[in-house]
């Protein structure tokens, strides 16, 4: 074992990283450059020809493909189309219900999508343009929705929780549990950011209550029947132990299919650019987990880890010490990777620690989670910034949505704070 080479492939690694090099290509390039260094480079070519189908054979890992193909379906098929006006009838009475109305539809959507980069690329299309229309400071606007999108990576299915069940060894459905809890507690946390604004700062978020057209109950029924039945499907299948988190995102592809087929709206060239948005993501995230267990192993060898872990556990910090730590460690990453490569680079080095502090690490998958996607809308590589200002151009700069996006940070840090100091707003629906 060579601790030092451990401590240069880390500080290699950042070096790439900074250099925008793809994640998958500087795991990879590290972790064969480190073993061959260490032992052989037969050795390391050996580890390069067995690890991709050592990883990519895990069963777990099929329900990847299965939720991404529900929510593409559902989404190029508009069955999500209706979630936004559903939700402008239920708040049409408070301030800032268009605003309040798009994080909660953008809720609804996480609930077939998973993914936030796609919530908030289908709820800007939608929301931006009618928030704009009523009054709002068009960064404002944009930063709602950009904030909102990051409740597509909490309330399952998250093919994030996927991926860190998987290397975390967890059961993915608790971590799914743990995540409804804090993606609702996120949601309801950003509407209290609305409505204090529309208080304080009328010019920005307009204090009158704008005119939606009038649901009814029924109508608002029948505009989301689609996610409802998608979601009882799946969920209740999941929940209730019927189904495995593969076999739930089977049956989710399977009914977001025969639902869009049934209303008319499948054609072949939405069901062929579904197909191959799935295909492309799932091909991107399993090379990048190939690269991470890749670089798992490196550290292993070179005792990396346990010689990290020893370091924490020689300081002796106190839980909150730890805490704070990790989510300074998270945020920097944030701030330039993105969650998938921030999440598997730094797995391997701190889950022996948790494992030694006896923390839960179906808490702790929420929690990093959270933490990731707060890094989805910090500068300077923001994902969800860049995809607001790709469906916006026209309303709004990167530096406009960035600072529209402030004032939802501000419950974020909230939201993570009580994370921390109250575990049980996690662990209340894993427990039962």
């Amino acid at each position: 074992m060579s601790v030092e080479t451990g401590v240069y492939g880390l500080i290699i690694l950042l070096i790439l990283l900074l250099l925008r090099i793809p994640v998958a290509v500087a795991l990879m390039a590290v972790s064969l450059g480190g073993i061959a260094y260490m032992l052989d480079f037969g050795v390391a070519i050996s580890l390069l020809a067995s690890t991709p189908y050592e990883f990519v054979a895990r069963w777990s890992l099929s329900a990847i493909p299965m939720f991404l193909l529900m929510g593409y379906v559902a989404f190029h098929t508009g069955l999500t189309a209706g979630l936004f006006d559903a939700a402008k009838a239920v708040f049409r009475w408070v301030p800032g219900n268009l605003a309040i109305a798009s994080i909660f539809a953008s809720s609804g959507f996480a609930a077939v999508s998973g993914s936030s980069v796609a919530c908030s690329a289908a709820m800007g299309r939608i929301a931006i343009p009618e928030m704009v229309r009523a009054g709002y400071r068009p960064s404002f606007a944009c930063g709602t929705i950009a904030a909102g999108g990051t409740i597509g990576a909490l309330i399952p299915p998250s093919i994030l929780m996927i991926l860190y069940g998987v290397f975390a060894q967890v059961s993915i459905t608790q971590v799914f549990l743990g995540g409804i809890a804090v993606g609702l507690l996120t949601a309801v946390s950003y509407a209290l950011i609305v409505l204090f604004v529309s208080w304080i700062r009328p010019d920005i978020v307009p204090r009158r209550t704008e005119e939606a057209e009038h649901m009814t109950a029924v109508e608002a029924v029948r505009a989301i029947w689609p996610v409802l039945v998608l979601g009882l499907m799946v969920f209740g299948g999941l929940f209730s132990g019927y189904f495995t988190a593969t076999e739930a995102g089977a049956v989710g592809a399977a009914g977001a299919v025969l639902i869009s087929a049934v209303l008319g709206r499948l054609g072949w060239d939405r069901l062929r650019v579904s197909l191959l948005d799935t295909l492309a993501t799932t091909a991107a995230l399993l090379i990048i987990g190939v690269g991470a267990t890749m670089f798992t192993t490196f550290l292993s060898l070179s005792g990396m880890a346990g010689a990290i872990s020893g370091l924490v556990t020689g300081w002796d910090p106190t839980y909150l010490q730890l805490m704070l730590v990790i989510v300074l460690i998270y945020l920097f990453l944030g701030l330039f990777m993105e969650p998938f490569g921030a999440m598997l680079v730094t797995l391997p080095i701190f889950l022996p620690i948790f494992e030694t502090y006896d923390v839960s690490l179906i808490w702790f998958g929420v929690l990093l989670v959270k933490l990731l996607e707060i890094g989805m809308i910090t500068p300077p590589v923001g994902m969800n910034i860049f995809v607001i200002r790709g469906v916006a151009a026209q309303y709004a700069s990167l530096v406009d949505i960035f600072r529209g996006v402030c004032w939802f940070l501000i419950a974020d840090v909230a939201v993570v704070a009580l994370i921390i100091f109250y575990p049980d707003i996690v662990m209340l629906l894993t427990s039962g």
